[in-house]
């Protein structure tokens, strides 16, 4: 279709699809999404990195901030909202930008992500700095919105990565901290980024947080143990994890959990070091959230 972008280009294995039966849609379609898992790993080293540099920008007290946009930007406001109930974080820790703003997460704007202004407007809006780090996500590679975003990102010294699913320019790799581009080939429906592209791109933003949220103390063993029980499905989770870690019976689970005031963390500190919450809460602290520094050698010393 004249187009130099892997995204744009004519899949010659679904160029009839129009006459295929639905179970042959189907086998078409999971087909191509095979393509997917293989795409993200040959991006691993550059993945790793930009795990990195989240929790560098964590650690010096700065925020991850996604910006992109239609089904780009969606998936990075997804990520961003999924932090706070999985892991416990402050809403501003991790965010989203969609060009359009909220209402292009449920009505496409697709005429919002032709304005670089915009995302540069953006950026000064959330004040971006030094210690944060901005992850542009646009699966093309062009969307004017996401380079003006990063070109003013950079401006204010921040880091910025940027996430593709067509081969990067050497431009692009000179410009940012990290880029990532896994290729996914192209679309079963032409143009449809949504389809591998978006596939893709969450399992990369996925990995990306529960990389950083792992290695910043978020996760113990595998369990999330600094989840919010904000719902009965969470309470549940966070009184299994207590039982599992202490070996308690589900009475002690929810009698610690209240006295933590639903901090699964606390909970397992006060349990583990015979100590009020306020004690564990000053432990944990002391630690820098990191529960393993506080009860592994306990724990450890329990199993024995």
């Amino acid at each position: 279709m004249l187009d130099d972008r892997l995204t744009e280009k004519r899949n010659p294995s679904s160029s009839a699809m129009d006459t295929l039966s639905p179970l042959e849609l189907v086998d078409l379609i999971n087909s191509e999404d095979r393509y997917v898992a293989e795409a993200v790993g040959a991006e691993r080293l550059a993945v790793a990195r930009a795990i990195e540099l989240v929790v560098d920008a964590f650690e010096s007290g700065g925020r991850l901030i996604y910006v992109g946009a239609g089904t780009s930007g969606r998936l990075g406001v997804l990520d961003a909202a999924e932090m706070p109930p999985t892991f416990g974080t402050d809403p501003a820790l991790v965010q989203g930008v969609i060009a359009g703003g909220y209402e292009a997460l449920v009505r496409s704007q697709e005429g919002a992500e032709d304005r670089p202004e915009d995302g540069a407007a953006e950026i000064e809006r959330l004040s971006v700095g030094p210690n944060d780090f901005v992850m542009g996500i646009a699966t093309s590679g062009t969307t004017p919105f996401v380079h003006g975003s990063l070109a003013r990102a950079r401006e204010c010294g921040a880091r910025t990565g940027f996430l593709l699913c067509t081969h990067p320019t050497p431009a692009l790799r000179e410009t940012h901290d990290v880029v990532i581009a896994p290729l996914v080939g192209p679309e079963v429906v032409t143009g449809s980024t949504r389809m591998k592209a978006g596939t893709a791109t969450k399992m990369v933003l996925n990995t990306i947080t529960t990389g950083a949220m792992v290695s910043t103390g978020k996760v113990f063993g595998n369990l999330m143990v600094d989840l919010q029980a904000t719902c009965e499905k969470l309470q549940d989770r966070s009184e299994r994890i207590l039982m599992t870690i202490l070996q308690v019976d589900r009475s002690r689970a929810s009698e610690l959990l209240d006295a933590a005031e639903g901090r699964v963390k606390t909970a397992l500190v006060m349990e583990r070091r015979g100590v009020e919450a306020a004690e564990a809460v000053r432990l944990l602290d002391e630690a820098s959230g990191v529960l393993g520094r506080v009860i592994r050698s306990t724990t450890e010393d329990s199993s024995r």
